[in-house]
């Protein structure tokens, strides 16, 4: 399970490192920071999208999906029971 892991450290790292160069020194970045930078935030929106298509596939058959609450409007009046 570690194995994993590593190469996910070892790309925010570098990632951090771009980010943080790209602050510090505005001047001194180049193309691959840059790159960098925009790859990484990219990806950062990638599971927002895929998360709905995932979590459909590991549900059970048998849950249902859930509904919405509709809140009840405050000039409603109370309920008479």
């Amino acid at each position: 399970m570690a194995v994993r892991w590593v190469p996910a450290l070892v790309v925010a790292a570098l990632w951090w490192w771009a980010v943080l160069r790209m602050v510090l020194e505005p001047g001194q970045t180049g193309f691959v920071e840059g790159a960098m930078i925009a790859g990484g935030w990219g990806l950062s929106l990638l599971p927002v999208h895929v998360a709905s298509a995932a979590a459909g596939r590991r549900q059970p058959a048998t849950q249902r999906p859930t509904r919405a609450w509709r809140r009840r409007r405050s000039d409603a009046g109370s309920d008479p029971s």
